[in-house]
């Protein structure tokens, strides 16, 4: 909430209004109200949001304790704390008395396995009677706190969620799996009463030295739920496998008579897993209670991220079908998740935007809002990139080793409204540094896509384009061509023109005149350098040379042919697969004890080019238009680039020989501060994580020094 910025924006909720969503997960956190003084301090701000979610006729659906511990003074340990966490829910039902749907602990087992069992979240616990004792002890603090709410809103409604998935193994394994199943429903039968001497886990939890007492005073009478809300994700399904030396260390763990390794069952189990719509299914069967989806997030790119919302989507509609009472699936997150690739145990920075990104000036609009809002509207939503099956569906998902083969590629989940037909995406300029990085990322992304080199299309040619765009059945075109030779362009101002000029304009009134999303390149060198901060998007051109004058004259050229096109200036490219830009061709000389020079007064913005290849795809699914810029954050001059990368690489960065970029004889002059910053969003990485992600994708050859390989690609691609 504080990182996404939610905090200090009122704003939010009208973006959530305006998508035609009527419901909304909604926090009034215990921890944040009362901050160690009992009676709190903050309602001020939660005052102002509760009154405008009523005025914009959003219902939340509030909650009180989200994975966490409650005040920095309790811990889910605690005796008191069932009737700490009570208290606060009467204060909060006595405030808004008009709110009818409370979800006090989201989560109990998940939160009580990760605190008291793993020992990842606080308390730290790695103990079986900790752990169901902080279970119980949610399960008290839920039924105590309904109670609360109900003395002042007889009519409230209980939103209970959990995680849900299911524990696939090994025949070996099977007991283990068997008892796994069991305890995923462990949240929804104590709060159903149903944990009594007949349940499947009443002796263990005898073993674990907890007694029908304990159970009794948590669970009294029940507190069953209105509504069960069935948070899930692909990694909620687990692959138990007593075979060790196939996974890695840090997945082995076991019990008490066996050793195993427990990892997600989409990346080793040839079969797959169960999927939504058989897990909802199997919950309307267990209770009989109406469900909703109240959690259906991945952290992937922008095409894996629609795919996985329209399948669980589809699985919510079908297990409906087959008679389940399923009311609605929540779009989760709707601002985007921080740092959960560590289970928030470390700030990394790393960030999954959401229906809406965060890390614009104001929250921008992502595939994932427009998908929302055709939800809400009809039902249905139709967008290319759904004809194709989601990574959890290709055979290449499987990262450890198996018996079996995996099972074939399984269709996309059709439903309402996912299209028949596969349409690829067009890439012109295939054989290129950039136009290869697309062909290869795109297939990484599970996106069709034709690649055309200068021989295959003239992108000049508007008969050949039109021929093109409707021979392929291209339903978006990247345009990775045009003339990159900066210093021959002084030379040669004709073929440059006609290339970042003819080119680019020729593709972009083709893709608007058949509403074809389009993206095209533009460069650092459109502006001067005079500037001391970095460049934005809005700041006036004024190149230097003819190379630089042409991207400048395509820009202009391109938006007014086309005003959706997304124009991306970028700058300085290196990458794993391309052996000629300049942190790789320095890294080879410096291998070799060779010294390098390199300008120290040109300071840019390198970009690696991945990382740039997937902003602009998620940028183009995302319908963005005009100029953005894409370069990774935190330039500096190209000698300092590269010590940093040869110190990064263990190398001696005392060889890398600083001298003014005259002395190097270019031909073109170059803006000597060319830095790149966006004030529309601030999607690209660091440069330390850039070049981080650069050394970990090669690996150095050392019978052959000085040769830097892609890891496990083929020969690179060389440069347009």
């Amino acid at each position: 909430m504080a990182r996404a910025g939610h905090y200090d924006r009122a704003d939010d909720i009208d973006l959530v209004a305006a998508l035609g969503v009527r419901t909304v997960r909604y926090p009034i956190l215990w921890e944040r109200i009362e901050r160690g003084e009992p009676g709190g301090r903050p309602w001020e701000w939660t005052d102002e949001r509760m009154t405008h979610l009523r005025r914009v006729g959003v219902e939340p659906i509030v909650g009180l304790m989200h994975h966490g511990s409650g005040p920095m003074n309790t811990s889910l340990l605690d005796d008191d704390f069932p009737e700490r966490l009570a208290a606060f829910a009467g204060r909060v039902a006595q405030r808004y008395p008009w709110v009818t749907h409370f979800t006090p602990v989201n989560e109990p087992l998940t939160t009580a396995r990760f605190s008291a069992l793993y020992g990842i979240w606080y308390p730290h616990a790695r103990d079986d009677r900790l752990f169901l004792r902080a279970l119980l002890n949610q399960i008290r603090a839920t039924r105590l706190a309904m109670e609360a709410i109900r003395r002042v809103s007889p009519g409230a409604c209980l939103v209970q969620t959990e995680d849900l998935g299911r524990t696939h193994s090994t025949a070996a394994l099977a007991a283990q799996a068997k008892f796994e199943n069991e305890r995923r429903w462990l949240t929804f039968d104590l709060l159903a009463g149903r944990v009594t001497r007949e349940h499947a886990l009443w002796r263990y939890m005898l073993r674990s030295d907890i007694g029908a007492d304990e159970v009794s005073r948590a669970v009294a009478d029940g507190c069953p739920p209105d509504l069960i809300g069935v948070n899930h994700y692909v990694t909620s399904e687990r692959w138990l496998d007593e075979r060790l030396e196939r996974y890695p260390a840090h997945t082995h763990g076991g019990n008490r008579r066996q050793r195993y390794a427990d990892v997600e069952a989409v990346r080793a189990r040839p079969d797959g897993v169960a999927g939504p719509a058989a897990l909802l299914s199997e919950a309307w069967e267990r209770y009989r209670i109406p469900i909703a989806v109240t959690e259906a997030h991945l952290g992937c790119t922008r095409e894996q991220q629609m795919r996985w919302l329209h399948e669980v989507w589809e699985a919510a509609h079908a297990a409906r079908d087959a008679g389940a009472d399923v009311r609605a699936v929540t779009a989760w997150a709707i601002l985007g998740a921080h740092d959960w690739s560590s289970l928030v145990t470390r700030e990394r920075g790393e960030y999954e935007p959401g229906v809406f990104d965060t890390r614009a000036p104001s929250p921008r609009a992502t595939a994932l809002a427009v998908m929302s809002r055709a939800l809400v509207a009809d039902g249905r939503y139709d967008h290319p990139t759904l004809a194709e099956p989601g990574w959890w569906r290709h055979p290449d998902r499987l990262t450890y080793h198996t018996d079996a083969p995996a099972a074939p590629t399984l269709a996309p989940v059709r439903g309402r409204s996912a299209p028949a037909r596969v349409r690829p995406l067009l890439i012109t300029g295939g054989n290129g540094t950039l136009g290869s990085a697309f062909t290869r990322l795109s297939a990484v992304r599970g996106l069709s896509c034709i690649a055309l080199s200068r021989v295959d299309l003239d992108v000049c040619d508007p008969r050949a384009v039109a021929r093109a765009l409707a021979d392929t059945g291209a339903w978006a075109v990247v345009n990775a061509a045009g003339y990159v030779r900066v210093d021959d362009a002084e030379r040669d101002q004709e073929a440059c023109r006609r290339a970042n000029v003819g080119g680019a304009v020729t593709l972009a009134r083709a893709c608007e005149a058949r509403g074809l999303p389009f993206a095209t390149f533009s460069s650092d060198l459109v502006f001067d350098g005079r500037k001391d901060t970095p460049y934005v998007e809005s700041d006036r051109v004024a190149p230097l040379g003819v190379y630089g004058a042409s991207k400048a004259e395509a820009e202009c050229c391109v938006l007014e042919a086309a005003p959706h096109a997304l124009v991306v200036r970028t700058a300085w490219f290196f990458g794993p697969w391309d052996e000629w830009n300049f942190i790789t061709r320095s890294l080879r000389s410096i291998a070799c004890d060779i010294p390098v020079d390199l300008p120290d007064d040109l300071v840019v913005s390198p970009t690696y080019v991945p990382h740039l290849v997937d902003a602009t795809l998620d940028l183009l699914l995302d319908a963005e238009r005009g100029v953005w810029h894409l370069a990774n954050d935190g330039g500096a001059s190209v000698a300092d680039i590269v010590r940093r990368a040869a110190r990064d690489a263990g190398l001696d960065a005392s060889l890398v020989r600083g001298c003014p970029s005259s002395e190097l004889g270019f031909a073109a002059r170059r803006p000597a501060r060319s830095r790149l910053a966006s004030e529309r969003g601030a999607v690209m990485p660091s440069i330390d994580r850039a070049l981080g992600a650069f050394l970990a994708a090669c690996r150095w050859d050392r019978e052959t020094p000085g040769v830097l390989t892609p890891d496990g690609c083929a020969e690179p691609a060389l440069a347009l």
